[in-house]
This record gives C-alpha cells, structure tokens and sequence, in this order.
C-alpha cells in the first residue's frame, strides 16, 4: 500500500499539474451528514470524528487523542469503505491499534467498548442507489437517440492486486458487488461489464478487464453510448475523476462517434448519507447496551510471556519419544 501511495503521489503531481483531488471535502460533508443523521436519533452522545490513514492533523493517532480527550470510552470504527480488503480498511484498523497502544496508561485502558463496520459492497440499500443513478442518467442523457441495447454500462471497481500476502486482497465483495448491481440493470441493459480501476504499477497482477478494455469490449459488441459508474468508490478521488477522464480521452481517439458519460460517486448524496448512519445504528445501540469491559492492558504482557514461557517446556517435554497421533 505504501508503494501504490508513492506511485500515486508521482502520478498526481508531474502528471497532472499538482492536482488536487476534491476527496478531503467531500468527506467532511459525509462526516457532517451521518452525524447529522445519527444525532437525530441518539443527540449528542454521538460524536463522528473524521481520520485519514496518511493525512495529517486527521491522521488516527491525532483524532483517538481527542476522542479520549473529549471523554469518549466507546468507539465504532467505521471506514466508510465499499469493500473491505487488505488496503484499505486493513490500514484503518492497523492505524488505530497503534493509536491505541500509544495511548495506553496504567492498568486500565480507558476504552470500554469497540464495534467495526468493514464495508457495505452488499446492503441492498446502496445497491438500488447505484441502479437508480444510471437508470436516472440514461433517461435524463441518453434515452432520446441511444437503443437501450446499444447503451453500454462500466460498473467501475477499485482495482485489486491478485495476491496480497495472504490477506484479503477485495476481489471477492467486489465481485459480489459488481453482480449485484449488474442484476438491477441487465433486463434492461444488455450491455453491462465490471470494468477494475488499476493502478499503473509494475510486476502486480491486476484485476481484469480494466476500464479501457472493458469499455472497447462493449463498443466492439455494438454500444454506440458508455456510462462510466463508479461502484466501488464511495467518495469522488483522484481514481474516479483524473483516471476515469484519462481513459475516456484515449476511447475516444478510436471511437470518435461514441458518446461517453462520466458519472459521479455516491458522494454526498442525502439518500446515501442516511443509509450510512442506518448501518451504523445497530452497533451504536449494542455499543450503549453493552456492559463497558475495563481491559488490563499489562495482562497481555504478562500472558504472552507465560505463554511463551509454557510454550517452550511444552516443547521440552517432547524430546522423548512420547508422541500420540
């Protein structure tokens, strides 16, 4: 991930004229928006605080230091992220343990209670938004001089590497995701194909077919119109707008009669804002209802000593010949 970050950073800044991406903005409106929703339910005993993995003064570790200033024992860690893999959501969490192992005191730790939404590529509810913008684009856009048949729809996934070390790399719910919007759409749209946003990285496996090809698949098949819908991206970045618009702009060099329809991401779209603090409520509630347990963090070094210690004479006692199978 630290890799694919620096790759991005060279991409952003000789490539594109120090661009930069309206990412930041749009997800303080998101922060103000769900807590907006949450706190008409549960006041102001709710509190969404915004964290960015490497973006300083929001990074985990600065945003848990006010968190436990404020007086907050109960934390939902909530990534706001379509599919949960390895690079992002894993990040998230991995940055938070390190906040909180900085931020530990004495023996005992001052969170009380921790809940963790991964991702949502599966809640019904944000598969039928999704549907519903291109259906809504079509109409507006496209339904006047385009056949539905000769419409092609890229749903646009955040491309995943094929191999991750082992750990969930986000193929599957992707995937997954992908199928489930293409099942709204496909009746009426026969041309439909998931379409990965990779990153242009040397000796990586990527997720296949990208977007360009995907998208001349389509044309080959007879679509005389594309609409580009983001899926995998809650939130408009560098991903979705420059990398989308690069692609386009190569398309249309070859295939100057098709038109080409750029959509935005979810972004701060009230429907979406709603059912974000929607999914969040039932680990609100179990976080309220739930009786606060004081963690010793001492305790975890006292234990993995002794088990490190019982560890080692249980191997000791095997040196016989004593072996049961």
């Amino acid at each position: 991930a630290k890799l694919l970050a620096i790759f991005d950073f060279h991409e952003w800044n000789h490539q594109h004229n120090k661009f930069i991406s309206p990412h930041n903005k749009i997800f303080e409106k998101q922060r103000e928006g769900i807590e907006k929703e949450l706190q008409e339910t549960w006041g102001d005993r709710v509190q969404v605080f915004k964290a960015f993995n490497f973006c300083a003064p929001f990074l985990p570790e600065q945003v848990i230091t006010e968190i436990k200033q404020q007086g907050f024992d109960k934390l939902l860690i909530y990534p706001l992220l379509v599919v949960d893999s390895i690079f992002t959501s894993g990040i998230a969490v991995e940055q938070v343990n390190k906040a909180l192992t900085k931020l530990t005191e004495g023996e005992e730790h001052w969170l009380k209670g921790t809940r963790y939404i991964p991702s949502f590529y599966n809640e019904p509810d944000y598969i039928k938004l999704l549907a519903k913008m291109v259906e809504d684009k079509v109409n507006t856009d496209l339904a006047e001089a385009y056949l539905p048949s000769q419409i092609g729809i890229i749903l646009m996934n955040h491309g995943c590497p094929h191999k991750a070390k082992g750990f969930t790399s986000g193929i599957d719910e992707s995937q997954a995701l992908y199928e489930l919007v293409r099942e709204e759409l496909i009746n009426k749209y026969p041309l439909i194909s998931v379409g990965w946003l990779n990153h242009d990285t040397p000796l990586i496996e990527w997720t296949q077919p990208n977007v360009q090809l995907a998208a001349q698949n389509l044309i080959d098949l007879g679509a005389t119109a594309i609409i580009m819908m983001p899926i995998g991206f809650a939130t408009e970045n560098h991903e979705t707008l420059l990398d989308v618009e690069h692609i386009i702009h190569h398309l249309q060099h070859r295939n100057s009669k098709v038109k080409f329809v750029q959509m935005p991401c979810v972004n701060d779209c009230t429907k979406f804002l709603k059912m974000a603090a929607e999914w969040a409520n039932p680990q609100i509630e179990a976080l309220f209802s739930e009786e606060g347990v004081a963690v010793n963090p001492q305790l975890a070094i006292t234990q993995s000593l002794t088990s490190h210690h019982h560890h080692h004479h249980h191997h000791d006692n095997n040196n016989g010949h004593h072996h049961h199978h």
